[in-house]
């Protein structure tokens, strides 16, 4: 089988390195239009879960991944000065170029050399194949291609966001909201290497409009995070990467294959940044994609079945997304509430968390919490 395989992100990556290796004599050109080394964004986080998943299917992989991570048990909470930690919520995290570099190694590995600098800017490039996965991210040039046929619908979260470094390490996964001068902030903080933090700034469209950042440079934009979370950063600076304000993208389609061409990863659908699971998803995708092949006779009944038993688990996981973005984008109002029923709302905000399951994953907060409730 000859495949070709557009974008090497997580996704891309994967798909090609479990295809060969599990298909020696495969023919795969794996294509990325950016430079080998170059990426956006900072630090990727896993749940203990999602990389549960993966060692399931792949633990060599797990095994090389793993010794890069940082890894934390708890949730911290930030409000008006106070703190609190939300116990037994286990996340690991690396940076996303260390892990495209590790997975571009098990990729070479296997005999799959990756085509760099190479943008393909017409299907008709790609006659020839047997089949075409599609794992070029937001702007995929295959989705757009044929939006009608794979039923592509695209739709834009209100509140603004920018997506910084930092050298300020933190203990666990962190939130912090505050209250500036003209609006509200939330920044969302973990490390993911000993000496380096993502550090991911959000704020909704009035107070995001009452400081101007539309008409800031990005240095200008960087200069006032770094005012509003002085005590958070405590002295550290923050660092760009292509750090501009952007609205989160909600990305769905309805047909997830047309022909010989499939989509995977963020070319097929998204899930808000506040559940973590953009890079878990791709991954997952390419696992399924792959187990689908190789459990079908001809690649159109391969990419139906694919389809018919990996949607209902990603429509799942991308409504528990949004019902957390929706939170998100009220953020300011929750801000009002005491601290532990705050803290509450947060980690309920999906609505994949009852009680019975908070009281098993987080009983140290979940008795702090009962106890404040007992004495109101």
């Amino acid at each position: 089988m000859r495949i070709a395989v557009i974008g090497g992100g997580p996704g891309g990556l994967y798909f090609a390195y479990l295809w060969k290796l599990r298909h020696p004599e495969a023919v795969i050109d794996l294509f990325e239009q950016n430079p080998e080394g170059a990426t956006w964004g900072f630090g990727v986080v896993f749940s203990d879960q999602a990389l549960e998943f993966l060692r399931a299917d792949d633990p060599e992989t797990v095994d090389a991944i793993a010794p890069r991570m940082e890894s934390w048990r708890n949730i911290t909470l930030n409000l008006r000065g106070e703190s609190v930690e939300i116990d037994g919520v286990g996340f690991s995290s690396i940076g996303r170029l260390e892990l495209l570099t590790l997975l571009q190694a098990r990729v070479r590995g296997v005999g799959v050399t990756p085509r760099f600098e190479t943008t393909i800017d017409s299907i008709d490039r790609l006659a020839g194949y047997d089949l075409i996965v599609a794992a070029d991210g937001l702007n995929s040039i295959v989705r757009r291609a044929f939006e009608k046929e794979f039923g592509t619908s695209v739709a834009y979260s209100t509140n603004k966001f920018a997506w910084y470094g930092t050298t300020k390490t933190f203990a666990t996964l962190s939130q912090t909201f505050v209250t500036a001068e003209r609006g509200t902030f939330n920044a969302h903080h973990y490390r993911y290497s000993p000496s380096m933090s993502t550090f991911l700034v959000e704020c909704d469209a009035a107070t995001w409009n009452a400081y101007g950042f539309e008409h800031k440079s990005i240095e200008e934009s960087q200069v006032i995070c770094e005012e509003i979370f002085a005590d958070t950063l405590d002295g550290h600076k923050l660092i760009s990467n292509k750090s501009v304000w952007r609205n989160f993208p909600w990305i769905w389609n309805e047909r997830w294959s047309h022909r010989n061409m499939v989509l995977i990863g963020d070319a097929l659908h998204t899930a808000h940044f506040s559940i973590g699971s953009g890079t878990r998803l791709a991954i997952e995708d390419a696992i399924a994609l792959t187990k689908a092949l190789e459990a079908e006779a001809d690649v159109p009944s391969a990419l139906a079945h694919y389809e018919r038993e990996r949607k209902p688990v990603v429509k799942k996981l991308v409504t528990a997304a949004r019902t957390s973005a929706d939170w998100y984008e009220h953020f300011p109002e929750h801000m009002k509430l005491g601290l532990m029923d705050f803290t509450y709302s947060y980690i309920t905000r999906s609505g994949r968390i009852d009680d019975a399951r908070l009281r098993a994953m987080s009983p140290q907060f979940m008795a702090r919490f009962e106890a404040s409730r007992r004495s109101a």
